[in-house]
């Protein structure tokens, strides 16, 4: 919206939009050099989809890796990440974030409320310069106790907690909830960091085709902010927006995603295309396999180590140890589990009790999935087969092959367990750990939908984080990172870590970018 009110709610030298990982290391950034940075939220929680998230962070050839053995680069990274994004998105983009990937790490751990550490966790693709123990590295563990209390009590919940609205345990913040409480820390030390949760974005204010602040809603009233320097849009996608996703996915709506409660709705997008944004990979997202919940929501699920995934015929159609994103896209080319009724039934055995043989982010309560219909019983596969409604000899086929397979050690159909990433999470004992019978009775389905770990279509941006117009120019004032951006991977996930550590890094160069122009203007 153009300026035509001459009055400022407020006024500051960078203000961000959002609080995940990629808004909080821009924030810091320009706060830590000095510039009065605020930062908007739009829920009554800092974090956003990051909280909830393992939060491994794919920044290859950084110091961490180095100090705990894994001898890592930008290049090496780069082969890999061209050989499986190739020149899907601008390669300009591509080394930006490959290239400040370190640098990120280095200036972040500057700080003495951010610390990170290596972790296993296996690239997605083989593909040269992958790394088949992985190269991401994560916060380390924050004590509750660590900073002021409306800073860290304030980060979101865990999934789990939040969606099953249980009380936020005791004890330190983890993963997703780490990394946020370290960056806020790291963002408040700073003395130039400010934060207003409760503030929804409702519009950029322009002058002469730049963007120079933001309207919100705040306390029931409307607040002109003035960014002297800049407007970082670090808020992350459209994936609660049903409105969108049926217009830009084609999907029948927004249930099943892991996006967190009251965010995400695209706010950021919709406003950066009123300024002149140009979008792009708007049908994309960070699909996952999702057990879907008796309230309608569904629960991001990985690491299976027991069971298989059949369709609507009773036939297997992947790799259930695929790498989620890859699973979620097998799902998308099946047609299965993307709607109300094409599920995807996960077929198991007795031999797990009451127990998922996989990791589910929030726990499933067998007697409500029970009750909803979303876990069925028999004691027979014919059984099993009536009550999910597939032809019984299809499924007994299908599980009969794949018993052959688990006695013989290779699946000839989709070749589980061939890769470092299906054996990651393995806890089979025959001749292959990934290939676990299905023969004891009683036999279990549980349903399985495709979920999403959020969008990953956004607004164009170039090497500096600028977004750009249709013509490809930049507009002045306004960045973008993380979800709002359409992202630097294109179609694929590289790797663990690749959503949040190319958001932070963007946050960075953003940062960076909003800084060298104020200095240059003083």
């Amino acid at each position: 919206m153009a300026n035509t009110q001459n009055t400022w709610d407020q006024e500051c030298d960078v203000l961000v939009v959002g609080s995940g990982a990629g808004a909080l290391t821009g924030a810091y950034g320009a706060a830590v050099r000095g510039l009065d940075t605020l930062v908007i939220e739009k829920t009554g929680y800092f974090g956003g989809t990051t909280a909830y998230a393992g939060a491994g962070l794919w920044l290859p050839g950084n110091h961490v890796q180095a100090r705990d053995g894994v001898e890592d680069s930008a290049d090496l990274a780069r082969a890999y990440f061209r050989a499986v994004v190739g020149d899907a998105t601008d390669q300009r983009v591509q080394d930006a974030y490959l290239d400040r990937a370190a640098e990120t790490v280095a200036f972040l751990e500057d700080s003495p409320h951010v610390r990170f550490e290596y972790r296993p966790f296996p690239d997605y693709f083989a593909a040269p310069g992958r790394f088949d123990a992985g190269r991401a590295v994560f916060p380390v563990e924050l004590p509750a106790d660590a900073g002021p209390q409306h800073l860290l009590d304030a980060v979101r919940p865990p999934a789990w907690a939040e969606r099953l609205g249980l009380p936020v345990p005791d004890g330190p913040l983890t993963d997703g909830r780490a990394l946020i409480g370290r960056l806020l820390l790291a963002l408040e030390s700073t003395g130039h960091g400010r934060t207003l949760l409760d503030t929804a974005l409702t519009g950029l204010i322009t002058e002469d085709g730049a963007v120079v602040g933001v309207e919100t809603e705040h306390d029931g009233r409307t607040l002109r902010i003035r960014a002297r320097g800049g407007v970082l849009l670090a808020a992350g996608g459209f994936e609660a927006n049903a409105e969108l996703r049926r217009d830009w996915q084609e999907l029948p709506g927004a249930d099943w995603t892991m996006g967190a409660p009251g965010a995400n709705t695209g706010d950021a997008i919709t406003a950066a295309v009123s300024a002149g944004a140009a979008l792009d990979l708007l049908d994309q997202a960070w699909w996952c396999p999702s057990l879907r919940f008796p309230d309608g929501s569904a629960a991001f699920t990985l690491g299976l180590h027991g069971g298989i995934f059949v369709d609507g015929s009773g036939h297997r159609f992947a790799n259930e140890s695929l790498p989620y994103d890859r699973m979620g896209r097998q799902m998308l080319g099946a047609k299965a589990g993307t709607a109300h009724d094409n599920p995807v039934w996960w077929i198991f055995d007795g031999r797990f009790g009451d127990e998922l043989p996989g990791i589910t982010v929030v726990p499933a309560d067998r007697t409500a999935f029970t009750d909803a219909g979303l876990w069925r019983t028999a004691d027979t596969l014919d059984g099993l087969a009536e009550r999910i409604g597939v032809e019984a000899g299809a499924l007994r086929d299908t599980v009969r092959t794949f018993n052959g397979y688990a006695a013989d050690g290779t699946d000839a159909d989709f070749q589980r367990g061939e890769d470092p990433y299906d054996r990651f999470f393995a806890q089979g004992t025959g001749p292959n750990p990934c290939l676990v019978p299905i023969d004891e009775g009683p036999y279990h389905a549980v349903q399985i939908v495709l979920g999403d770990l959020g969008t990953k279509g956004g607004v164009r941006t170039d090497a500096q984080a600028r977004v750009l117009r249709a013509d490809g120019g930049a507009i002045p004032g306004l960045y973008a990172a993380g979800n709002t951006a359409a992202s630097v991977s294109g179609r694929c996930y590289p790797g663990p870590g690749v959503p949040i550590g190319s958001a932070m890094v963007f946050g960075h160069i953003a940062a960076d970018h909003i800084a060298a122009a104020r200095h240059t203007q003083h």
